[in-house]
């Protein structure tokens, strides 16, 4: 082997739809801005369709391809497996990797199920042992600006944290006669807008206040209940050839829940894929006795920032703009003022993967951070299912 092939890490991934274009991208970009002390190479991508996987493949940059990822699973040129693939596969292939000695990235949320998360989590425990690493995917905590907010958190500048208030809005759903996908299917993938968009809103909210959720109660509800099969839509959704006919939708719309935090913060949090106009709004606000951070991810550039020591006549929010060199991850891209991107967080990931890998550290989230969220999901539906009020986590 060269130098190069001995420093390298060569990831295999299964799925190559939304997330894996996005992850394509962040493999190929992470070691081009930043020094990494291992080489991503794309190795292997794996998909059920020969010809769509093998065309994916050519246009993300892939060496090679298999239809099964047992198959990828299994060979001797792939140091880790990313998976992009929906919920239900998540557990199997994991915990398949983990055993074969592969470090694993996993989309959100981590699985389905409380019982198949601590299934997987048990498996990263004790691949561990042995120097292999699994973390999962919520990628937003490496937006700088919600970096940069923990890190206020943390010097203590908002003082004793109160309130928490998130929002996690979207609008693709709103027309009633968008088709059917996966998304839709709880067999597939677990929840709706709870698990799907949710479970950021309560990983950046856990994330950015150190404090974990200690109990929650939930409301749940589906507006519609029967959608066209088949059709195409674009990013979220994936496609399907259309035979007619309507499918059933298994999963919630929107969830809406209040939580106990910790230490006695309170908070309220909203996911919902019907809030007409709104993209991608996902919103943080942190209270607390000396000062406040309020952020929205479609301004994803600024932190908006009150500090209540100061003045009255003086005080005020303030607006950072996080592309100062100073700031997480943003000096290694371009000069302050020139903004970052959607997939930028997938880059900073792939960044600290890496580097949690080359160290034989645990990387962040683990797996036992992504089942904290995966029982917080759980007490939500509980809460919801039974009208039964506070559900402790």
């Amino acid at each position: 082997m060269t130098s190069t092939q001995q420093n390298a890490l060569r990831v295999g991934m299964v799925g190559y739809a939304f997330m894996g274009a996005m992850h394509s991208h962040a493999w190929r970009t992470a070691p081009r801005f930043f020094d990494l002390p291992l080489q991503p190479e794309l190795a292997v991508l794996a998909g059920r369709d020969q010809a769509a996987v093998k065309t994916a493949a050519q246009k993300l940059g892939w060496r090679d391809t298999e239809t099964d990822w047992r198959a990828l699973v299994e060979r001797d040129d792939v140091d880790l497996i990313d998976i992009c693939t929906p919920g239900d596969t998540h557990a199997d292939i994991a915990i398949a990797a983990l055993e074969a000695g592969k470090h694993v990235l996993c989309e959100k949320p981590l699985a389905n199920s409380v019982e198949e998360a601590e299934r997987m989590t048990a498996a990263a425990r004790a691949a561990e042992a042995n120097g292999v690493f699994a973390m999962c995917g919520f990628s937003y905590r490496r937006t700088p600006a919600l970096t940069l907010a923990r890190r206020l958190v943390e010097q203590g500048r908002l003082g004793t944290i109160r309130h928490i208030r998130a929002q996690y809005l979207q609008d693709w759903l709103t027309d009633e006669n968008a088709p059917m996908t996966w998304r839709l299917d709880k067999s597939k993938s677990g929840s709706g807008a709870l698990g799907d968009i949710g479970a950021h809103s309560i990983d950046a909210a856990q994330y950015v206040t150190g404090l974990p959720i200690q109990g929650v109660s939930g409301l749940l509800n589906t507006f519609v209940h029967e959608r066209p099969l088949g059709g195409t839509r674009v990013g979220l959704g994936g496609s399907g050839a259309s035979d007619g006919g309507t499918g059933t939708v298994t999963v919630d719309d929107a969830a809406i829940f209040s939580a106990r935090f910790e230490g006695g913060a309170i908070g309220v949090f909203e996911a919902t894929r019907f809030a007409t106009g709104r993209k991608n709004n996902m919103r943080l606000e942190v209270n607390g006795s000396l000062g406040s951070l309020a952020f929205d991810f479609e301004n994803m550039n600024s932190l908006e920032f009150y500090d209540a020591t100061q003045p009255p006549e003086t005080a005020g929010f303030s607006t950072i703009n996080v592309t100062e060199a100073v700031h997480p991850y943003t000096g290694n891209w371009w000069p302050a003022g020139h903004g970052l991107g959607y997939e930028h967080g997938f880059t900073h990931q792939v960044v600290d993967l890496v580097q949690a890998i080359a160290d034989g550290t645990t990387p962040s989230p683990s797996f036992d951070e992504a089942l904290r969220v995966q029982k917080v999901l759980h007490a939500i539906e509980q809460s919801a299912a039974t009208d039964s009020g506070w559900q402790h986590v």
